[in-house]
């Protein structure tokens, strides 16, 4: 799996076409590959920030935040998607990413299809 990952990843990096990450996510990242309970042994925050560092080398990578009309899109994800605990996280990073127009998350986790405007695939499939 890590190796499908890495290589849909490494083809975004290195197309022309802009390709995104929400600031979320890169914090995730680096909360999930160091933390370890989740990989044993887990990456070193070094080796993390050395990750995050070449995907900012990719000239066509936008870096998404928050928009002026964050709260706004991000209430009504919260309510229509009924987005309580964990999934609050995902209601934010969707309300980002349809913030900036963006037309197609890649993600592993199911739990984004409570928000059907934003279009969802799983690279790691098929």
């Amino acid at each position: 799996m890590h190796d499908r990952a890495a290589a849909a990843v490494r083809g975004l990096a290195e197309s022309p076409s802009p390709w995104a990450i929400p600031w979320p996510c890169i914090h995730e990242f680096v909360a999930v590959v160091t933390h370890p309970r989740v990989y044993d042994p887990p990456s070193t925050l070094e080796e993390a920030i050395g990750q995050v560092d070449a995907w900012a080398e990719s000239p066509s990578l936008v870096v998404l935040g928050e928009s002026p009309d964050h709260w706004t899109r991000l209430r009504r994800l919260l309510v229509s998607g009924h987005a309580t605990g964990g999934r609050v996280h995902d209601a934010r990073v969707a309300a980002i990413c349809l913030s900036h127009g963006v037309r197609m998350l890649w993600t592993a986790d199911r739990d984004f299809s409570r928000f059907p405007e934003l279009s969802v695939a799983n690279p790691l499939v098929g």
